[in-house]
């Protein structure tokens, strides 16, 4: 879940509590674009002088609901190589329940942007695809996350990988990594019209014994639970383990976390 600070997101922290709770939600953990260099992606998360707001502003949230919603304080991380030092600093600078480690851009290009969509055009997929996964290893061993967050984006806007080995064997290091792996339902809204990750990926981490965390990705408040019950559902009859964070430990989902 997301907030204005992101600079793409709207309805505040307050706002996106009531809906999760006007959803049936029993908890919720915002998890903003975390700040990064000013020369990183500016245009599309929080500057890091507004950090200590966003904190401030989820923790008013947890006062507001308290008793009626479980609020917790999360961020979604970059992992771009080269600014490891930098998330370290980010990340010791509060307390957090729950970090996601995310891979936007390769090298210099933001793939998932829509501004940046024709470059998909001018790249070859098999190629495109390890890269990418390369870069979710290297999220995986560098040990700053908890979950890797939505596997595979590059298909956000229908071009989907031409060979299963490079998301296999980032697989394979998730699981060694013992990291779980956001189940993101934005995928159902996007252009491929599939969750992240795919039911065959799905499938795959199942084997290997990685859990799950159920994330919306909400960027307003009509987007906050969007359909989680479906992708808890799904993950249930795959077999998959389908969990929480809190203070960064792993939380055994509640049979009751979704009332809804």
């Amino acid at each position: 879940m997301h907030t204005p600070l992101c600079q793409h997101a709207t309805g505040t922290p307050l706002e996106m509590a009531r809906a999760a709770l006007d959803a049936g939600l029993a908890g919720i953990t915002f998890t903003d674009h975390m700040p990064m260099p000013a020369w990183y992606d500016a245009p599309w998360r929080m500057r890091r002088d507004q950090l200590d707001h966003y904190v401030s502003s989820v923790r008013e949230a947890q006062s507001a609901f308290a008793s009626r919603l479980e609020v917790r304080l999360g961020l979604e991380a970059d992992f771009h190589p080269g600014t490891e030092h930098w998330i370290e600093e980010v990340l010791s600078a509060h307390e957090w329940d729950y970090v996601i480690g995310s891979v936007h851009y390769i090298g210099a290009w933001g793939f998932d942007n829509p501004e940046f969509q024709d470059e998909y055009e001018r790249r070859d997929p098999g190629a495109l695809y390890r890269s990418y996964y390369a870069l979710i290893e290297g999220a995986a061993r560098s040990g700053l996350f908890d979950a890797i967050g939505h596997l595979d984006l590059p298909k956000k806007f229908g071009l989907r990988a031409p060979e299963d080995g490079p998301a296999l064997a980032a697989l394979d290091v998730i699981a060694a990594r013992g990291l779980a792996l956001d189940f993101n339902t934005a995928g159902w809204r996007k252009v491929v019209g599939e969750a992240y990750p795919s039911p065959e990926l799905t499938y795959q981490a199942v084997a290997r014994g990685i859990p799950f965390v159920l994330g919306s990705d909400a960027h307003s408040p009509e987007e906050v639970g969007y359909r989680l019950g479906d992708a808890r559902q799904l993950l249930l009859e795959e077999g998959a383990r389908v969990v929480t964070f809190k203070a960064r430990i792993l939380q055994e989902e509640d049979s009751e976390a979704q009332r809804g």
